[in-house]
C-alpha cells in the first residue's frame, strides 16, 4: 500500500473529523451537558456508523452513495432527525436542582448526577450509529473520499482498501467528536449556573439548525 496514498487519506479525513458540522455540534452539547464520560458512546456509535457507511460505498465503489433516490430518501428523513435533534439538545437541562428537591420528587423529574439534573439522557451509541445513515452530508463525503482516493488506490471496489476506508474514517472521526466534546465539556464545568448552560445549550441547536439550510435548499 503505497505510505502517499495513505496519507492523503488519513489528512482528508482528519479534516473532515475535526471541522463543525452536525456531529460535532451534536458531541459538543452532550459534553457541556453531560460530561465527557457519558458523552463516550455517542462518539463511539458516530465513529462506528461513519465506519460502516465508508466500508459499503468503498466496498461497492459510488453506486450506493451515488444513488438519487437513496440522496433524496435521505436528505428528508435527516433534515427530521436532526430538528429532532436540535430540539433535544435546546431542551436539556443541566442544572443544580431546586432547593428541597430530590430525584424521588416525581417520575417527570430530570435524572440528577453530581448534583446537576439533565432533561434527558445522553444520546446513546445506537443513536449515535443511526444518524449517520441519515446523514446527507456524510454521503456526499463518502461519495468524493471514494471517487478520490478509491481511484488513486486503483481498487475502488476491492474489500481490503474498503477496510482500510473504514478503519481510517471512524477512527479519525473519533478522534475529532473526542475533541469537540472535551470542548463541551470544558464550557460545562465554566458555565455553571442553569441560564448560562440553557443559553450554550440553545446556541448548539442554533448552529444545528444552521448546518440544515445547503441540505434543504441544494
Amino acid at each position: 500500500m503505497d505510505l502517499g496514498w495513505l496519507s492523503g487519506l488519513l489528512g482528508f479525513a482528519f479534516a473532515m473529523a475535526v471541522t463543525p458540522g452536525p456531529n460535532n455540534t451534536i458531541v459538543t452539547a452532550s459534553g457541556s451537558t453531560h460530561g465527557m464520560a457519558r458523552t463516550l458512546p455517542l462518539a463511539g456509535g458516530i465513529a462506528s456508523g461513519v465506519a460502516a457507511i465508508m466500508l459499503v460505498a468503498a466496498a461497492f465503489g459510488t453506486s450506493v452513495a451515488g444513488d438519487t433516490r437513496v440522496g433524496a430518501a435521505l436528505k428528508w428523513i435527516g433534515v427530521a432527525y436532526l430538528l429532532w435533534l436540535a430540539w433535544k439538545i435546546a431542551s436539556a437541562e443541566p442544572s443544580p436542582p431546586p432547593a428541597g428537591v430530590t430525584a424521588d420528587d416525581g417520575a417527570s423529574r430530570a435524572e440528577v448526577r453530581d448534583g446537576r439534573t439533565v432533561g434527558a439522557a445522553p444520546l446513546s451509541f445506537a443513536q449515535g450509529a443511526a444518524l449517520q445513515f441519515v446523514n446527507p452530508k456524510l454521503w456526499v463525503m463518502v461519495s468524493g473520499a471514494v471517487v478520490t482516493y478509491g481511484q488513486v488506490s486503483g481498487a475502488s471496489g476491492h474489500l481490503t482498501i474498503a477496510v482500510v476506508f473504514a478503519l481510517v474514517f471512524g477512527a479519525m472521526t473519533f478522534l475529532g467528536t473526542l475533541v469537540w466534546a472535551a470542548l463541551g465539556a470544558s464550557v460545562g464545568r465554566i458555565l455553571t449556573s442553569r441560564r448560562a448552560l440553557r443559553r450554550f445549550n440553545a446556541v448548539m441547536a442554533a448552529f444545528l439548525l444552521l448546518s440544515l439550510i445547503p441540505i434543504v435548499f441544494e
